[in-house]
């Protein structure tokens, strides 16, 4: 395997760190090119010092005066690009050969697309792109012959199931797992108590603070759900989501002639990592295995739907489409922060979401600039409220 050139878009988040832990393993096989950073300087400056990428971005403005004091001080020399604009500038500067989006939220969507236009491969783990955008965005990677290579576990697992199939029109059914978040055995009745705290305690995975609060709400699921379709280009009616508790099986596939296949693995995000970053090489790692002599324990469960309603939302927008689905995402990321700012209650992001999409005008087939306002004023709606 030749060394590739690799730029991440959210170096310093969850899915970010753990991508540099990958390529921490395999030195030899990567050159990490660019870091793009949110507001952790001291990580991202840690970063550059052990990755010498040659463009580094920031959220920040403020923050410039202090990286280029860091640089100067170790003697090193990168370009810097700033906010909005300097997400594509990042993506524009130089050659690579995958770039990592791995910015929550559709922040990254203008990046995407610009990368797309590059022929550059995307290994995503930015659910939200697709989802408001995904009509445009497999639209355009086809006819630029990108691959869109998820790093979500269960879009991963698909794919890894699928490797072989001939046809689309084989499959049967995509069978996403979940599992069920911290509330997944709480009484409903007593949601209205849930506080920050207990919604950021995640029984299996270690993950940001908004996909943590998503899979407390199981609206990551539901974004989940509405990737896939786009994703993979099957009907909403052929996706099913089974809550798995122990996160073993991270999905399976259904074809035609009833036969399943699944993917299975520790609740660890680095294999999907790796399986993006070495694609489509498969190379020996030293992560910990799964012992399947103790996993005698695998169990699956139908979603509560009453429990989870935005589980349910998903598949209501999903079918529907247009500018639902954009609606549904800018109105769950903004109650999101609101959650985490305590500003409003766990159950109030429910409210908050359906509000947004009962209100909110259809449009079976929106375009770019539709979709950027649409998600600017839906976000701003909510948060000024």
């Amino acid at each position: 395997m030749n060394m590739k050139r690799i730029s991440i878009l959210g170096s310093t988040g969850s899915i970010g760190t753990q991508t540099l832990d990958v390529v921490s393993s395999f030195p030899e096989l990567f050159n990490v090119i660019g870091l793009f950073g949110g507001k952790n300087l001291d990580l991202l400056q840690e970063q550059i010092e052990k990755f010498h990428p040659k463009i580094v971005g920031i959220q920040d403005a403020n923050d410039i005066t202090s990286l280029r004091e860091f640089m100067n001080a170790k003697g090193l020399s990168f370009e810097i690009v700033c906010g909005e604009q300097g997400l594509v500038d990042f993506v524009d500067f130089i050659e690579i050969d995958l770039l990592v989006v791995a910015i929550t939220g559709t922040a990254s969507l203008l990046p995407t697309l610009a990368a797309i236009e590059r022929k550059i491969p995307i290994g995503i783990a930015s659910k939200e792109v697709l989802v408001a955008a995904g009509h445009i965005v497999m639209k355009r990677a086809r006819e630029n012959n990108v691959p869109i290579l998820p790093i979500d576990s269960e879009h991963a697992a698909l794919k890894q199931c699928m490797a072989g199939v001939k046809s689309i029109d084989d499959v049967s059914k995509l069978i996403l797992t979940a599992s069920g978040g911290p509330f997944r055995d709480r009484d409903a009745n007593t949601f209205d108590s849930i506080k920050l705290a207990d919604a950021l305690k995640h029984p299996n995975w270690e993950m940001g603070k908004k996909i943590t609060i998503d899979s407390a709400t199981m609206m990551n699921k539901g974004l989940e759900v509405l990737e896939a379709h786009q994703l993979f280009g099957v009907p909403m009616s052929k996706i099913d989501v089974y809550v798995h508790p122990q996160s073993i099986v991270h999905s399976l596939v259904e074809f035609v002639d009833g036969n399943l296949i699944s993917q299975m693995g520790l609740p660890d995000m680095r294999f999907p990592i790796q399986y993006v970053l070495m694609y489509p090489n498969k190379i020996h790692c030293e992560w910990p295995r799964a012992d399947l002599s103790i996993l005698n324990d695998l169990q699956f469960f139908r979603p509560d739907f009453i429990k989870f309603p935005l589980l349910k939302l998903a598949y209501d927008v999903g079918e529907k489409g247009g500018n639902m689905p954009a609606v549904y995402n800018a109105a769950n990321e903004a109650a999101v922060q609101l959650f985490l700012e305590e500003k409003i209650s766990f159950v109030d992001i429910y409210k908050t979401v359906y509000k947004a999409v009962e209100s909110e005008t259809y449009k079976s087939d929106p375009d770019l600039e539709f979709i950027l306002d649409l998600d600017a004023r839906v976000k701003k709606m909510i948060l000024n409220r």
